[in-house]
């Protein structure tokens, strides 16, 4: 017998920024910003490294995928949180809701994931440059990133609608949108099944992959003190870093929110933390791969050369 009355929920209340109409302004006017320069600057990626061929190989294969993964993640909470942000008490239904929540963590999951497969394949091209072109065959590049798409659906979309779940009277969401660790504190208690679920579910997404890279990482720069040139070095440190830095604010962020101890109180800091990894390093992904790849940068000149001699 349960001590609390469970509810058959039917809608959420979310009250993250109730009661503060000129917060919610220039909340409104930041997402709006972010969103167009994440949606602008991943779909110019995509744009320059489909339209130039120098640019199909691996490295920026599995970028394209990064681009278009940030797209549907951004997409995912953004325009809802505006759309939130617009009322004072916004509402969802519970269907709604649980989408919306799945949809963005299975989108962060298979980034943790592509994270991983992009720091194998800089470890490959640094490593064995030689055999590079060998071991990452278009055929396993492909390989690789139907495996990363799918296994973030098997990992989080199938577990959150198989674990049984029960609430207890209370709607209201301190959020601003319907974030996996907020809806958990609805439930009336987290069963062994859930924190089971959840342990497993972020040592396999968020330490085995950050492990993962640390190592690839730790091998690369071995493989890199190792190169004579200095030319060669610096631009391996440079190619590496970029990725590394998206890493860190990824990671950091994310591992810092989910791997805490779980509580019922939502603190502002949390909301702080989750805009970062589902928000901000969207948006800074174009940006620090663009502004410190110079192939990049050479194709976009070409293309826009292009563009303009038409």
């Amino acid at each position: 017998m349960q001590e609390e009355n469970e509810t058959t929920m039917t809608e959420f209340i979310l009250i993250g920024y109730s009661g503060q109409p000129k917060t919610r302004m220039g909340l409104i006017i930041f997402l709006t910003v972010v969103y167009t320069i994440t949606v602008a600057g991943n779909g110019l990626i995509i744009l320059v490294i489909t339209a130039d061929p120098r640019l199909h190989n691996p490295m920026y294969f599995f970028l394209s995928n990064l681009s278009f993964l940030d797209i549907g993640y951004s997409t995912s909470s953004i325009p809802q949180s505006i759309i939130n942000l617009l009322v004072d008490k916004p509402t969802m239904s519970f269907a709604l809701c649980y989408f919306n929540m799945s949809s963005s963590v299975y989108l962060g999951v298979t980034e943790c994931i592509l994270l991983a497969i992009m720091a194998y394949d800089r470890f490959i091209a640094i490593s064995s440059p030689l055999h590079y072109m060998i071991i990452m065959s278009k055929r396993f590049c492909i390989q690789l990133a139907m495996g990363t798409w799918t296994s973030g659906f098997f990992l989080v979309v199938i577990p959150i609608y198989a674990t049984p779940t029960h609430f207890c009277g209370g709607n209201v969401i301190d959020h601003l949108t319907c974030e996996l660790k907020a809806v958990m504190k609805l439930l009336c208690t987290q069963s062994t099944l859930n924190q089971l679920v959840n342990f497993f579910t972020g040592v396999l997404t968020l330490l085995c992959p950050f492990a993962f890279i640390l190592f690839s990482y730790v091998r690369i720069i071995v493989a890199i003190l190792k190169i004579h040139s200095a030319g060669g070095r610096l631009k391996a440190f440079s190619t590496c870093g970029s990725h590394l830095a998206v890493v860190i604010i990824f990671y950091g962020t994310a591992i810092f929110s989910y791997l805490q101890p779980q509580s019922k109180i939502t603190h502002k800091v949390d909301k702080i933390i989750s805009a970062f990894y589902g928000i901000v390093t969207p948006m800074l992904n174009p940006l620090i791969y663009t502004l410190r790849n110079k192939e990049v940068n050479d194709s976009l000149g070409r293309l826009i050369g292009k563009k303009g001699k038409v």
